[in-house]
């Protein structure tokens, strides 16, 4: 887990990102890509419609330009290594074709302040999409402590095994790392097998089970998390389809709407 992604645009969920992105990378001792993308106006309806998404594509990309001139200048203070790529386009499909040589991206689970543009919307499709780990952080965080306390979502799915060794890295650095199985029936991969997995890593985790209602599994888990004092979460991502779960919710939309702390989700 050395190549960390970072979605740059002048955006509320900026400053979260690149601060996350930054003690990621520096934990990892890894490299930081920041990817800078200015997103494709989309105007229907109107007459002239192409003279004006050319024109609202130039403001995009000059607004652009002025938000690497105010970064880079931060970015060599740091120490961390870090290159830059400019791209225009769609948010989703341009991180997916960045992720391809990424191990970990950073992005927000959502924007509280603002609609646009739709983070929780293209985290989860690069969550699905990408197949590379996702850090999705709070607009108002501001830093990820790689030694706090790691929450674990267990179902006993795939996603959740992937999510776990995907993360072994960064739970290497926790001071400590719960497992929460929250269901309402028994699991195919029972906690203790995640244990046994990450004991073998040399990480130690602790086990907890709840049984709530099926409507409050979300719940459940962020109530731990504030009670183990939890620093992040990690689970898999979106093991029914995201059509599906935008129809009947679910519990990986529901963190992204509403988790207060990071989210290390992979699919």
């Amino acid at each position: 887990m050395k190549n960390v992604l970072l979605l740059v645009h002048d955006d509320a969920g900026q400053e979260a990102r690149l601060q996350a992105a930054l003690d990621l990378t520096r934990a990892l001792d890894g490299h930081l890509t920041c990817l800078n993308v200015a997103a494709m106006p989309v105007v229907s309806g109107e007459l002239y419609a192409f003279t004006v998404e050319s024109t609202l594509l130039v403001d995009e990309r000059d607004r652009q330009a002025e938000n690497r001139k105010a970064l880079e200048p931060r970015l060599a203070r740091e120490d961390v290594t870090w290159d830059w790529v400019d791209v225009t386009g769609d948010y989703a499909f341009q991180i997916k074709e960045a992720a391809k040589t990424a191990d970990i991206i950073v992005l927000n689970r959502k924007l509280d302040s603002t609609a646009y543009p739709d983070m929780r919307a293209i985290t989860s499709e690069v969550v699905i999409g990408s197949g590379k780990t996702v850090v999705a952080v709070p607009e108002e965080a501001r830093g990820f402590d790689v030694s706090s306390r790691a929450l674990i979502a267990w179902d006993g799915s795939d996603e959740a095994m992937k999510a776990v060794q995907a993360a072994v890295p960064l739970l290497a650095l926790a001071s400590g790392v719960t497992i929460v199985e929250v269901t309402t029936a028994t699991v195919e991969l029972p906690a203790e097998e995640a244990a046994s997995y990450l004991s073998r890593h040399g990480i130690e985790a602790r086990i907890v089970r709840q049984k709530p209602g099926v409507l409050y599994v979300t719940d459940a888990l962020l109530a731990e998390a504030k009670h183990s004092g939890a620093g992040y979460i990690v689970m898999g991502g979106f093991g029914h389809s995201r059509l599906l779960e935008a129809i009947f919710g679910g519990v990986s939309r529901e963190m992204l709407t509403d988790s207060p702390m990071p989210i290390v989700m992979t699919h």
